[in-house]
């Protein structure tokens, strides 16, 4: 693999991650500004890019911004760069920073904004809260010559195919002898032009997410050693993993409503939250969204939580999940900040052996101050 990162590969690794295909329809994730074909050296991971995010990264020297909220979220008709939006584009264009976000996809992705908030909480046993996708699978096999396999797997896995809940390089493997005769024109790895040729190979089978095939293959074809590769793609009806956004799960032990607010404001290093219902109330079950989760609340009662927690809670909604007898938590939409570290973690993983430091924004986005 080369040293030099661009930043197409750390787009292809956070979606390695929180695919595209899980954003909601309305979201813009993905590149926002910037290009795909470019050095980086220096990645800086926020919550939002504001002028002061900006600002920090041109001081830091930093060639990409990876953030949760979009800084072009509803399309763009006049870039007045008299506007802070459009001084914030002027700056990155300017100073040769890229912006890539990951927002509704990464809400709804397996160790993603949600995951990360109950694993700071302590809610375990969980659930999808609201289900929005259902993963569609297929089959890849390929024939590859003994020599090859174990590069093959890799490159499989790489790419995105044999995984199963936390396991890599799920294959099956039968051993046979392929046949082929090359004929003129062609530049064979094994074997000589009209000759047929015998060789020992292994079929390699393996499950795919239906969204990765296409670079699933490529991936393949450009690490086989033979011209012209062999490979079949089955579509597959197994029950395949479904995603969403917000969570359901237990606290390992009980307590009070009041006991729970202040265990979330340690547990998310806040000063405060707003609450509903009676803090006297035992809560063992919490439905949990990170972000503006509001439009929810049936859903999270439905299901039997005895607390919700999510923010940007408005005073009718409010009133709603209270006399449904439905306690909520609004810790704010500024907690989605865990995301923080946990994609740091992420990226420097999966960068180790290459020449790029992943640095997290020191820059405070939190609009509301609390007196």
């Amino acid at each position: 693999m080369s040293n030099t990162v661009q930043n197409a590969d750390v787009f292809s690794a956070m979606e390695q991650w929180a695919p595209k295909w899980l954003a909601y329809d309305w979201d813009n994730v993905g590149l926002q500004v910037g290009a795909f074909n470019r050095p980086v050296k220096k990645v800086m991971i926020t919550l939002d890019v504001l002028e002061s995010v900006v600002d920090e990264a041109i001081d830091k020297q930093v060639n990409l911004i990876v953030a949760h909220h979009p800084l072009l979220f509803k399309p763009v008709k006049q870039l007045n760069l008299d506007s802070v939006q459009g001084r914030i584009v002027q700056k990155l264009i300017q100073h040769h920073i890229s912006v890539y976000a990951a927002h509704t996809n990464l809400d709804a992705a397996t160790g993603g904004v949600n995951d990360i908030l109950c694993d700071t909480i302590g809610i375990n046993q969980q659930d999808v809260l609201l289900e929005s996708h259902t993963e569609k699978l297929v089959k890849f096999s390929v024939f590859v010559p003994r020599t090859h396999t174990e590069d093959i797997m890799d490159a499989l896995s790489e790419a995105g195919a044999g995984h199963i809940g936390n396991y890599s390089h799920c294959t099956f493997q039968t051993e046979g002898r392929g046949t082929f005769k090359p004929l003129e024109g062609t530049n064979p790895y094994i074997g000589s032009e009209n000759e047929l040729a015998m060789v020992e190979e292994v079929k390699i089978e393996t499950i795919v997410p239906e969204e990765r095939i296409t670079n699933v293959v490529k991936t393949v074809t450009d690490r086989h050693p033979y011209e012209e590769v062999a490979y079949d793609i089955y579509p597959l009806e197994n029950k395949a993993k479904m995603y969403g956004i917000g969570r359901i799960g237990t606290l390992k032990q009980g307590m009070s409503l009041n006991e729970l607010c202040e265990h979330v404001k340690t547990a998310l290093d806040i000063s405060h939250v707003r609450v509903t219902g009676d803090v006297t109330k035992q809560i063992k079950k919490i439905a949990i969204l990170g972000g503006s989760g509001e439009k929810y609340i049936h859903v999270a009662k439905a299901k039997g939580a005895d607390a919700y927690i999510t923010g940007d809670m408005t005073f009718h909604t409010a009133q709603d999940a209270w006399q449904m007898g439905l306690a909520v938590i609004d810790p704010g939409h500024h907690v989605e900040k865990v995301m923080k570290k946990k994609v740091q973690q992420y990226l420097e993983q999966r960068f180790d052996k290459q020449d790029i430091q992943i640095i997290i924004s020191e820059a405070n986005t939190e609009p509301f101050r609390f007196i």
